[in-house]
Order: C-alpha cells, then structure tokens, then sequence
C-alpha cells in the first residue's frame, strides 16, 4: 500500500511565502515522477509543478518565477517552494505521484490535498 502524507500550507498574506511537502510511503521500487495540483473553488483541478525522476521540471505559466519545486529521490519526496503568492494560488493543493512502480504494477497515487489560503 502506497500513501502520500502531505503537509505544510496554510495562511498567508499577499506577498508571502509556504512550503508544501509530500512524503511517499509504502513498497515502492521507484517514481516516475511526482508535482503538485490544486483546485480552487468551483474550478477544476490544475497542475502547478512537476519533477521527474531524473530532476526535469515543468510549472504552469500562472507559477513561473515564483514557485520551485524540488525532489529528494531517496526519501521519495516533493517540496513546493511558493513565493510571491497571491490571492489566486488559494486553492487545496494536491501532491501526485505518477508512473509508481511496485511488486503488483504501475500505479498513479494522489494524497488528500492541503490548503493554501492567500489573503488580501
């Protein structure tokens, strides 16, 4: 059994800075690769970053230059770095962690989300 426990998040005000972590657990051989989602009210689930195994890094245009995501393969673990954030980035971020490979298959995983709440 794989989970994802994700922490961090949180209030902040305009301008300000969280970090957002997510630990993968469980008989995992290796990940493809892991990122964060969110979806804000009444929106549908977005990407905001993802890392592969091998350190490439994709980002939403609406994140570029202020959010960095990051990876530790051997404790299989993603953190995002969010700066400069506004009251758009409030939303429930969701850790993902995609191309999983254990003993029974390959398998994608998502954790329960946290919030992250930017006031104005």
């Amino acid at each position: 059994q794989v989970q994802l426990v994700e922490s961090g998040g949180g209030l902040v005000q305009t301008g300000g800075s969280l970090r957002v972590s997510c630990a993968a657990s469980g008989r995992i051989f290796s990940i493809g690769a892991m990122g964060w989602y969110r979806q804000a009210p009444g929106k549908q689930r977005e990407l905001v970053a993802t890392i592969t195994s091998d350190g490439r890094t994709n980002y939403a245009n609406a994140v570029k230059g202020r959010f960095t995501i990051s990876k530790d393969n051997a404790k299989n673990t993603v953190i995002l770095h969010m700066n400069s954030l506004i009251p758009e980035d409030t939303a429930v971020y969701y850790c993902n962690a995609d191309r999983v490979i254990t003993s029974t298959g390959i398998y994608e995983y998502w954790g329960q989300g946290t919030q992250v709440t930017v006031s104005s």
